[in-house]
């Protein structure tokens, strides 16, 4: 597995790798890998002749009271996990590479972008778009893996890629869970004993709700409903809302079809997002 922290060397390897017609499949992540990041690996090594994996814990996503330094870091841990995973390629760029002294460019995403995470954290989504647009321009990645827990991540980055012709194709690959259903998040690391046993009740929740709309009940007082008891039991949601997969605009009232239910709730200083596909019949 080979370790780069210089983007010279990066350039080089890329111009070697087409020269030998060999497609590359990138990770980006922040580090702190868990399973559901190794579970990315795996896909991209199943799409893709050698797979690259991008470590860089990005400031541009994190607004003014939001702790950057409390972000978890492992780079031991995390690059013997990825030795194991079979990964080719490790980008590890210091800050002034990746926002060199002068740097005045970031990439804007309307659109799917507003609304939930990009209104409870401001800013954020400029950096996921930034930063994802320069890691596909750095390693000439044929195709990227996102996982589908941050639902509107994945959309904000479609939509970057769609909108500026970026030739990487987009996958997204579904949420990896716990064996009691919390998705997994390197921020889990964070709950306390008590809190990680009650996080599991959100996607309770959530999946309590889908199956009741999937038998035809209206959306608008599960959703209140479930939004008070997960309140009581602990868990204070941010929202709680059934959207529309690619646009993230609020589900129409009355529509049936193919939609998406998101969830955000704090739980003591965490907050844990989930979502599901949902679907209303008729």
């Amino acid at each position: 597995m080979r370790i780069i922290r210089d983007l010279t060397e990066l350039r080089d390897a890329r111009i070697a790798r087409r020269a030998a017609g060999r497609s590359l499949g990138l990770v980006p992540t922040m580090g702190a890998l868990h399973r559901g990041h190794l579970a990315l690996v795996a896909e991209a090594r199943r799409q893709a002749d050698e797979v690259a994996v991008s470590i860089f814990v990005n400031p541009l996503q994190f607004g003014p009271n939001e702790d950057l330094s409390r972000y978890p870091r492992d780079e031991a841990g995390d690059l013997e996990k990825l030795r194991g995973a079979g990964c080719d390629l490790v980008w590890l760029p210091p800050v002034e590479a990746m926002y060199p002294p002068g740097a005045a460019t970031t990439i804007e995403v309307g659109g799917p972008s507003e609304g939930f995470e990009g209104a409870a954290r401001p800013g954020h989504f400029r950096g996921v778009a930034t930063v994802c647009t320069k890691l596909f321009h750095q390693t000439g990645a044929d195709l990227a893996v996102f996982g589908e827990k941050d639902w509107q991540q994945l959309q904000v980055v479609r939509r970057a890629v769609a909108d500026l012709d970026m030739p990487v194709r987009i996958v997204g690959h579904p949420t990896v869970r716990e064996e009691d259903g919390l998705a997994f998040s390197s921020r889990n690391a964070r709950l306390s004993p008590p809190e990680r046993a009650l996080a599991p009740v959100l996607a309770q929740e959530m999946g309590g709700v889908i199956g009741r709309m999937a038998e035809g009940a209206a959306p608008g007082a599960i959703l209140a409903a479930t939004g008070a008891r997960l309140a009581a039991a602990g868990l204070v949601p941010d929202y709680l809302a059934l959207v529309e997969p690619d646009t993230m605009r609020p589900w129409p009232e009355g529509r049936r079809g193919e939609a998406r239910l998101l969830a955000a709730a704090r739980l003591g200083d965490v907050r844990l997002l989930d979502n599901m596909a949902a679907r209303l019949p008729g």
